[in-house]
């Protein structure tokens, strides 16, 4: 009988072990790219690494968050610049979550919040300054907008890699005036790349000119240079009249001269 009842006795623990293993134990495998948040009775207990985990789905739950680092695309934003012209900007950010307990239990959703951020930002940067800073200095600008988001983001629970303007589009009418200050500027350039051509050229004409009145033969040689450098052509050189050579006449004997009569 007591035999009966020890048997029972252990029947009954290994079913309940069973069924608390079963049902009632849970299990959790949280990857190396995600962190797990557990929460007991509604309470946030810790932050679970990378790992196996274990606990009961009656009490406690567990949420996974992905610690990857994100990209967040700001869509154009209508901004107003300081001299009062409507731009249309787009930046592109690089994040990532480095406490997941601020990022899940301080804000709803810690994605739309840092797009926000980012928004006020560039209507702060963009809004004081005017168009030309803002073309000349654009990459100064991208930093700025790090400087100002990063230490927002980090109430968020965030750390914030990168942020940079993508995209600047302006009106159509002021797409066209830039394009007539480019064409000036460029054909300003050609016309002064070519004003300097032409200087040199006259330069070296002008010192060819005096060498050859120090040495006019220098032409003459050019001239042969030139000519047997190239086929086909003819040269006809001049060359100066021969002077004149006196002839002398022979002596008298030489000549035939009529004979004389004697006298008688």
């Amino acid at each position: 009988m007591e035999f009966m009842q020890y048997l029972i006795a252990v029947a009954v623990v290994v079913a309940a072990i069973v069924i608390v293993t079963k049902y009632g134990v849970r299990r959790t495998m949280v990857y190396e790219f995600e962190r797990g948040l557990k929460y007991t009775r509604g309470k946030f207990r810790g932050i679970l690494p990378p790992g196996q985990h274990w606990y009961l789905p009656w009490f406690t739950s567990v949420r996974k968050i992905d610690v990857r680092p994100r990209f967040a695309l700001v869509p154009g934003q209508e901004v107003l610049s300081s001299d009062g012209v409507t731009l249309k900007v787009s930046l592109a950010a690089n994040y990532e979550v480095v406490d997941p307990a601020t990022a899940i239990n301080k804000v709803q959703n810690f994605q739309e919040a840092l797009h926000v951020e980012l928004q006020l930002a560039l209507r702060q940067i963009i809004g004081s300054t005017d168009i030309d800073s803002l073309l000349a200095a654009r990459d100064e600008i991208s930093q700025k907008l790090a400087d100002i988001t990063q230490p927002k983001a980090q109430e968020l629970g965030l750390r914030l890699i990168t942020a940079s303007i993508k995209d600047i589009m302006f009106p159509g009418k002021l797409k066209e005036t830039f394009a007539q200050v480019v064409t000036a500027r460029k054909e300003g350039q050609a016309a002064l790349e070519k004003a300097r051509g032409e200087t040199a050229a006259l330069r070296n004409l002008a010192n060819a000119a005096k060498m050859l009145e120090s040495n006019p033969s220098l032409m003459q040689l050019r001239i042969l240079q030139t000519l047997g450098s190239s086929t086909g052509n003819t040269l006809i050189l001049g060359m100066p009249p021969q002077t004149a050579i006196p002839v002398r006449t022979g002596p008298a004997h030489n000549r035939e001269t009529p004979p004389q009569e004697s006298e008688q």
